[in-house]
C-alpha cells in the first residue's frame, strides 16, 4: 500500500476520532447544564472533522484526476470512522438543543 494513502487514512481516523470525542463531551456538558461549554465542544468537533474532511477531499481530488490510490481496508475503515463521527456530531447538536429546551 502507498505510504501517502496510509498517512491520509490515519490522519482521517485521528481527526474523526477527535471530533467524535468532542461531540460526546458536548453531550455530557449539555446534560450537566453547561450549554456554553457544550457549544464550544461542538465547535471543536467541527474543527477536527473539517481537518479529516480535508484529507478526504485530497483523496477525492486525486481519484478525479486519475491518480487515486486504490482501496485498502484501512482506507475503508477511515471513511467509515469519519462518516460515523460526522453523524454523531449532528446528533449531538440535536441532543444539546433538546437539553436546552428542557432547562
Amino acid at each position: 500500500m502507498d505510504d501517502r494513502l496510509t498517512e491520509i487514512a490515519f490522519q482521517i481516523i485521528l481527526y474523526a476520532g477527535n471530533g467524535k470525542s468532542s461531540a460526546m463531551e458536548a453531550i455530557q456538558e449539555a446534560k450537566d447544564g453547561h450549554f456554553e461549554t457544550a457549544d464550544k465542544k461542538i465547535e471543536e468537533a467541527n474543527k477536527e472533522l473539517n481537518k479529516a474532511h480535508g484529507y478526504q477531499t485530497e483523496l477525492l481530488q486525486n481519484e478525479a484526476q486519475g491518480t487515486g490510490y486504490g482501496l485498502s481496508v484501512i482506507l475503508i475503515h477511515s471513511q467509515d470512522h469519519l462518516m460515523t463521527s460526522m453523524t454523531l456530531k449532528d446528533l449531538a447538536v440535536e441532543i444539546i438543543e433538546l437539553h436546552k429546551l428542557n432547562q
